[in-house]
């Protein structure tokens, strides 16, 4: 058996000596330049950074951030570096000069005897890293410093301390964050300090004789002083802390401030704790001179006793045998104070239910009611969540263009001058469309989108002659565009920034932009000419955007020359959250043609969390409905907060990405602070033009978190909240078949009982906790022009009426709807069911939905039908809006006979084509001859399909297709008894433009 470890070396010995000079010289030159490289690479984003927040001209809220987190960084992360190393150094001054001989110093000698030579660097680098992780920590309080330091007053006080709300939102945070610090920095400290002294000799284990120094004891002593003195300023600062707890309460499900057993328990009992406390920490810094832990361990062990005795069984004691027999009754002064403080936080004070019927049993009145129908609202029957697939398919004109999913809904005057509701989207550039994909199409050819698409949003194509019948009547289309939507001017039309618009673009350089392709085929090129974007002349600009987004090719292209400008952060929302950092961002940006330019506008909020009383509710919980995606879900700095102001209107130039902050708010003190914080950030609202005012509303995730809260917080009367008897709940969208979701609010120009006139507003409806009926309904003048801006009202429906599901089955239960769903799907479509709009009319309310056919030969929605029910009566469902509104009301439904004119706000809205209301009866064979008819649709399309593909630019073989697929399509609507007479063919695609390789 081998000796394993035993003998002289057996084989060659292989001498190793140092590497050559060369060698190391090599090896120190690639250490230098990977260092070199990690600081280029940290150095870039840095450096990128500064230079885009200087191309916005926001240059002072990156130095304000920077300088504000540098100088948290070096000063928490000095101070807690000099308070653990101050420790570490005294405990090592304080050691014992000989230790005793036992087995247990005896070990901890190697220790010493290790540590010995390099005691220096092991407290340099201990203290540096409990600094540098400090430091890194107390940057991420950078808010919470500039809201102490540049706070305003609030001028309200909460009504248990009476302190100013200012304190709860601005001064107790930084006070918690600084209490935190405290805590970290002394925990640290005994831990380091008690170490030292077990190393070397202070504190003893198994050592005989005393188990600690008298130096040992009373260096350990303060430190414990310390603690239980932060300890008793933590118990002061719990009392404060009571009026901005969280809470579960049966009477809402995010109870925030006091209740009976917080003011008569945990508040006396905090200030108990916290004289307890100080008589503590005194015998702890009391064995100074005593030299005993005896006293300070008792008080300590009494201390922890009295915080279980006093500070939880006391409090549940009085929530069992002094609450919980009368609840009720104990608990209404501190509701009615959650009540007011709530209210006033989300300003949802001035809020109060109106009682409204809701059904109307005079059958004598219908006649009248259908005449006031035509002024009572501005019918939307062009859903903005809808008909994005029209625009998209009849105004795209090339893949390489997109629109959103959810158009947006604004203003715009009419034939005769008054503003009427209008569906708009931005034709945004979709890169995944460009027709050859490489870096200099997706970057420097293809840079921008084009156009802004408007249709009316109260009437669709009635006439076969000007388009497909029920597709959008549009006021502005075409390449580039023309209409209506800035009367006889024009407007800049190009869209280098957009909510599509993600990727980078390099412009304004030697490489030429693709601008738009004409309706006659010629390509027009561009180059950008706004003040935007980042230069890339400098060869350092080049390098350093070469490292931040990974592509060297920005360094060394020839098509990156003289005049270049990188373009990035082109969303709006993200442009506006860089900005301004301290706002939570709407989650609907939406476009405007102002002053000939196209301007993003996007509302943004302040928020807190620290207002006293006031319940706190989820941003991204409470602002979600069925049409919220990814793109359209708020920005929230705070996700929990319980006070919100829509203080600041912001706009994004789409040209040139330039962003405007606009006070709106001028009472906010929250803004008040931040532009203390930031100076010059944020314009005066007196700035605001008069046209981009006209285009400002009243921003969706606002009503929906008002709404949210109003389902309980309509009620005032303490004993009535604390029941929910009148509770009510946001429903669940009818119209979406895919999950249930809530259902959203829309803008919509309607007049409410005792106006005058109509007025552009947000609307919603509620039902009763658990009920489908409906319980009531919500409208919020949302024109910025109107002197009642903003002013909530809210109907409390008295009788038993059906609300948005009920009145949705009851159509789905309708036998023309049967029969309808049943002819679409024989042409291959199906039904796609709009907004269902509801609006108060004498007592009642009058639901209107739109009804569209999509699928078969136009794979896009187009408006066949309209629904309408009116005081708890059956729906009906016609061909057109105003038929609809006839049955509704039981009045002899019109045939029109010629296409009806423009509806300006106000008046009776167009209807579309009505077919023959006795259709002629088909002959005995007709099951065959329509499905004959299919065939030949089908075929004729497939004919269209083929001459595309072999030549989209032969318009005449293109043509002999379409006309062929007219015929079919014209034979399969007579036999069905449709009076559309149009197809609905999609555009042809023209040829594509020449790509670069």
């Amino acid at each position: 058996m081998p000796d394993r470890g035993g003998g002289p070396p057996t084989g060659p010995r292989i001498r190793v000596g140092r590497p050559s000079r060369r060698v190391r010289t090599l090896l120190m030159t690639l250490g230098v330049l990977a260092v070199l490289a990690m600081a280029f690479v940290m150095f870039a984003g840095f450096w990128t950074d500064w230079l885009w927040y200087r191309s916005v001209e926001y240059s002072s809220v990156f130095t304000k951030t920077l300088w504000t987190k540098i100088g948290l960084f070096a000063v928490f992360g000095l101070l807690m570096a000099t308070v653990v190393g101050l420790n570490i150094w005294l405990a090592h001054r304080l050691r014992p000069p000989l230790s005793a001989m036992s087995l247990e110093q005896q070990s901890l000698d190697r220790y010493r005897m290790g540590i010995a030579p390099y005691k220096k660097w092991v407290l340099l680098s201990v203290t540096a890293l409990v600094g540098l992780i400090a430091g890194a920590s107390a940057t991420g309080q950078w808010k919470t410093w500039l809201q102490w330091v540049n706070g305003v007053s609030f001028g309200e006080k909460d009504p248990q301390f009476g302190m100013d709300v200012s304190f709860y939102a601005f001064d107790l945070p930084w006070y918690r964050f600084l209490l935190g610090f405290g805590f970290a920095a002394v925990v640290l400290s005994l831990i380091a300090a008690a170490l030292t002294h077990y190393l070397y000799g202070g504190l003893r284990i198994t050592s005989p004789g005393a188990r600690a120094t008298a130096a040992a004891t009373g260096h350990l002593s303060v430190l414990l002083g310390v603690f239980v003195s932060l300890k008793a300023v933590a118990y002061w600062l719990d009392r404060y802390g009571l009026a901005v707890k969280s809470s579960d309460f049966k009477a809402t499900g995010n109870w925030t401030g006091l209740r009976y057993v917080d003011a008569n328990a945990y508040l006396p009992a905090k200030t108990i704790l916290f004289c307890i406390a100080v008589i503590c920490a005194v015998l702890f810094f009391a064995t100074l001179w005593r030299r005993t832990w005896q006293l300070p361990v008792i008080g300590f062990g009494l201390m922890v006793l009295s915080a279980i005795l006093i500070g939880g069984l006391y409090p549940a004691i009085v929530q069992k045998f002094q609450v919980q027999p009368n609840e009720q009754a104990k608990e209404a002064p501190y509701i009615q104070k959650n009540i007011d403080a709530t209210r006033k936080a989300y300003g949802i004070d001035q809020a109060k239910p109106e009682d409204y019927p809701g059904r109307v049993t005079d059958q004598s009145r219908r006649a009248q009611q259908r005449a006031d129908a035509d002024t009572a609202a501005s019918y939307r029957v062009v859903d903005s969540n809808v008909v994005s697939p029209a625009f998209q398919q009849l105004q795209q004109e090339r893949k390489y263009y997109q629109f959103p999913t959810t158009l947006d809904v604004d203003r715009y005057p009419g034939p005769d001058g008054k503003p009427q509701d209008t569906v708009i989207g931005l034709r945004e550039l979709n890169i995944e469309g460009i027709p050859k994909r490489n870096w200099i199409n997706d970057h420097f050819t293809y840079t921008h989108g084009y156009g802004a698409i408007a249709a009316k949003g109260t009437s669709v194509v009635t006439d076969a002659a000007k388009g497909t019948v029920g597709s959008p009547d549009f006021t502005e289309s075409g390449m580039p565009t023309k209409g209506t939507l800035v009367g006889k001017g024009s407007y800049e039309q190009r869209i280098y920034y957009g909510e599509k618009t993600q990727q980078y673009s390099i412009v304004g350089g030697p490489q030429k932009e693709l601008d738009y392709e004409a309706a006659s085929g010629d390509t027009k090129y561009t180059s950008f000419k706004g003040k935007g974007g980042v230069s890339l002349s400098s060869t350092l600009n080049r390098a350093a955007y070469a490292v931040a987004f990974g592509e060297p090719q920005i360094l060394y292209s020839g098509a990156v020359g003289e005049g270049s400008k990188i373009l990035y952060n082109r969303t709006p929302k993200e442009r506006v959250e860089a900005v301004a950092p301290w706002l939570t961002i709407d989650g609907d940006a939406y476009p405007a043609v102002v002053d000939g330019r196209i301007q993003w506008i996007i509302d943004a909020y302040t928020t807190t969390n620290g207002y006293p009383y006031a319940s706190r509710t989820t941003l991204g919980d409470t602002t979600t409905d069925s049409t919220t995606t990814s793109q359209r879900a708020v920005v929230a700095q705070q996700n929990q907060v319980n006070y919100i102001r829509n203080s600041v209107k912001a706009t994004v130039d789409a040209y040139d990405g330039t962003v405007k902050l606009y006070q709106w708010d001028t009472k906010d003190p929250v803004l008040k602070t931040w532009m203390k914080a930031f100076p010059g950030t944020v314009k005066k609202k007196s700035e605001i033009s008069p046209e981009l005012k006209s285009h400002l509303r009243y921003p969706q995730d606002m009503f929906k978190v008002q709404r949210e809260l109003l389902t309980r917080y309509h009620v005032t009367e303490p004993d009535q909240f604390y029941s929910g008897s009148d509770a009510w709940q946001v429903p669940d969208d009818p119209t979406n078949k895919k999950e249930a979701s809530a259902v959203p609010p829309y803008y919509l120009s309607l007049k409410m009982p005792g106006d005058k006139e109509q007025k552009f507003s947000l609307t919603t409806t509620f039902t009763p906790n658990g009920r489908p009926n409906l319980g009531a309904y919500m409208a919020v003048d949302a024109d910025a022009n109107s002197p009642g801006y903003g002013t909530i009202r809210l109907l409390r429906v008295t009788e038993t009426v059906q609300g948005p599901s009920q009145v949705q089955s009851e159509l789905n239960g309708v036998e023309e709807v049967a029969t309808f769903v049943r002819d679409l799907r024989g042409t291959d479509s199906d039904i796609e069911y709009g907004n269902l709009l509801t609006i108060p009319l004498d007592g009642g309310f009058l639901y209107v939905e739109p009804v569209y056919a999509r699928g078969g030969s136009a794979n896009y929605p187009l408006l066949k039908k309209v629904a309408a029910a009116y005081g708890g009566g059956k729906p009906v469902f016609k061909d057109s809006l105003s038929q609809a509104l006839d049955a509704a009301f039981e009045q002899p439904v019109k045939e029109p006979t010629t296409p009806p004119a423009e509806q300006p706000p106000g008046t009776q809205p167009p209807s579309t084509p009505t077919p023959p209301t006795t259709p002629s009866t088909p002959p005995a064979t007709g099951d065959a001859a329509v499905k004959e008819a299919i065939q030949n649709v089908l075929k004729a399309h497939a004919e269209v399909d083929a001459a595309l593909k072999k030549d989209p630019t032969d318009r005449e073989a293109v043509g002999r297709a379409e006309d062929q697929l007219d015929a079919a399509l014209d034979r399969l609507a007579q036999l069905q008894g449709s009076g559309s007479g149009s197809s609905s063919k999609p555009p042809a695609e023209t040829k594509s433009p020449p790509t670069s390789t």
